[in-house]
This record gives C-alpha cells, sequence and structure tokens, in this order.
C-alpha cells in the first residue's frame, strides 16, 4: 500500500454556520493521507499513481464552496477524491478551523474523517 500525503495545507475559506463565518472567513489547516494499492504497478507513469498536486486541486476547490459543517466539507472532499481516482482503498481528512468564533478559546477546532474503501 502506498499512502499519498497533503499536510499542513493552509487555505482561507468561509465555512461555518455561526453569524458571519461564511461571509468573512478564516484560516484553515488540512490534512489529507489517501492510500491505495500499488499492486504490479511499475510506477514509471503518472497515470499509475496518484499525484499530489491533483489532490491539492480538489481539496483547494471544494474550499473554496462555503458550506456550514465541516463534517459535509469532508465527506465532499473524499467524494470528490474518489471520483477522481476510483482506485483508492481509504481516506482520511481533518479540517481544522484556527480561528474558531468561540469566546475565550485560544486553539484549533475540527473534524477529521476516515473512509475505507473495498471492491
Amino acid at each position: 500500500m502506498i499512502t499519498v500525503q497533503l499536510h499542513d495545507v493552509k487555505i482561507n475559506a468561509a465555512h461555518g454556520i455561526y453569524d458571519g463565518e461564511e461571509s468573512l472567513g478564516s484560516p484553515y489547516v488540512i490534512n489529507l493521507d489517501v492510500t491505495y494499492d500499488e499492486g504490479s504497478n511499475d510506477m514509471k507513469k503518472m497515470s499509475n499513481t496518484i499525484d499530489y498536486v491533483d489532490l491539492f486541486e480538489i481539496v483547494k476547490a471544494r474550499m473554496m464552496v462555503p458550506t456550514g459543517l465541516l463534517e459535509k466539507l469532508c465527506d465532499s472532499i473524499i467524494r470528490h477524491l474518489r471520483h477522481q481516482y476510483p482506485f483508492i482503498k481509504e481516506v482520511t481528512l481533518s479540517i481544522h478551523k484556527l480561528q474558531a468564533p468561540i469566546k475565550n478559546f485560544h486553539g484549533k477546532v475540527g473534524v477529521t474523517m476516515n473512509k475505507k474503501f473495498n471492491e
């Protein structure tokens, strides 16, 4: 098995259910692990692997669409990844909001979603 990773990706986006979140936006950090079975793959062509540039573009494009819940956002990104790369076996995606609208809170909030695919 091979895992392609994007870690500590910083993107400003507008997600949330509280007043102003979808209009003001805030910084997010995304961690993504995409696992696939290399099988008898000779790894000589990009088409035989997962391109981390494509992964980033999928994540970035979906992060630009305002969404109320981070859980829904994670699910949507994972569905897009699976559509682009149907041979994916597992995806783990974490999205953390660095400036949560919580009074006197200093830290980050977020969700992690893990999906396994069997074919």
